[in-house]
C-alpha cells in the first residue's frame, strides 16, 4: 500500500498535512494517550486482550488525527488535497466530511480484527467517495475476495451474508470508538465524522440488495 498525504487548507490561511502509510505498523509506545488503552471503552465484541494488545489498534491510528483536528468545529470549511503516487484529489468540503474520508482510511488500515475485510479498500483508497461509489467498491471488493477463496478450494459467499455480518460487527466498533472520542477534550469534528461512517455501517446490512439493484443498469451489457 502506497503512502498518501492529506493536505488541509483553511479559510484563515492555516495549512496542515498528515502523511499516512497504511502498511506501517501502529505504535504501542508508552507515550500514547490513555484513551488508546485497549481496556478503555473497549468494544463489546473485541476479540483482543490487554495482555496481547495493550492498545486499541484503531484508536492508535486515530491519535495523529485527533491531535491535528481536535480543536476544530465539524462545520468549518476546508480545502482538502490528497496526494498519492497515481493522482491528486482536491475537494472543498467541511471538516467532518474531510475527516470521514481520512478516518475511513485510518480505521481500515489499522490492526483491528473487525476491519480485516476492509484491507483491500485501504489498499485502493478512494478519497471522498460517494455513497454509491462506496457501495460499489465494498461489494466488488468482497466478491473478489470470494473468488480468491473459491480458487483456493474454500467456501465462497456469493449472497453477501458475510459482508452484512461484518458491517453489523463494525457498528459496535464505531459506537465504542465514538465513546472514546467523547471522553477526551476535543470539539465535535472527529466524533461527527465517525458518526457519518457509522451511519453507513448501520444502513448497509439492510440496504445492500436495494443499493445493488440501483447499480444494475450499469451492468446491462453483462446480462444474457
Amino acid at each position: 500500500m502506497a503512502t498518501l498525504v492529506y493536505h488541509f487548507e483553511f479559510p484563515s490561511g492555516r495549512k496542515e498535512s498528515l502523511r499516512i502509510d497504511p502498511s506501517a505498523p501502529a505504535g504501542q509506545g508508552a507515550g500514547l494517550p490513555a484513551w488508546t488503552e485497549l481496556g478503555f471503552q473497549q468494544c463489546a465484541n473485541c476479540p483482543l486482550s490487554p495482555a496481547d494488545a495493550p492498545r486499541c489498534p484503531m484508536a492508535v491510528n486515530f491519535v495523529p488525527l485527533v491531535e491535528l483536528f481536535g480543536r476544530l468545529r465539524s462545520y468549518e470549511d476546508v480545502t482538502a488535497q490528497v496526494e498519492s503516487e497515481e493522482r491528486i484529489v482536491i475537494k472543498r468540503t467541511t471538516v467532518q466530511r474531510a475527516l470521514r474520508s481520512l478516518m475511513g482510511l485510518l480505521a481500515a488500515s489499522s490492526a483491528c480484527p473487525h476491519v480485516d475485510f476492509l484491507k483491500p479498500m485501504a489498499h485502493f483508497h478512494l478519497p471522498f467517495s460517494s455513497e454509491e461509489e462506496t457501495i460499489y467498491r465494498v461489494a466488488s471488493s468482497y466478491l473478489l475476495a470470494q473468488y480468491f477463496r473459491r480458487q483456493q478450494g474454500k467456501d465462497a459467499d456469493w449472497r453477501l451474508d458475510g459482508l452484512k455480518a461484518h458491517y453489523q460487527a463494525l457498528q459496535q466498533v464505531n459506537a465504542a470508538m465514538a465513546r472514546r472520542m467523547r471522553s477526551i477534550e476535543i470539539d465535535d469534528s472527529a466524533v461527527n465524522a465517525l458518526v457519518l461512517l457509522d451511519l453507513f455501517a448501520q444502513t448497509l446490512p439492510f440496504s445492500i440488495e436495494s443499493a445493488l439493484e440501483e447499480l444494475q443498469p450499469a451492468f446491462e451489457k453483462y446480462r444474457i
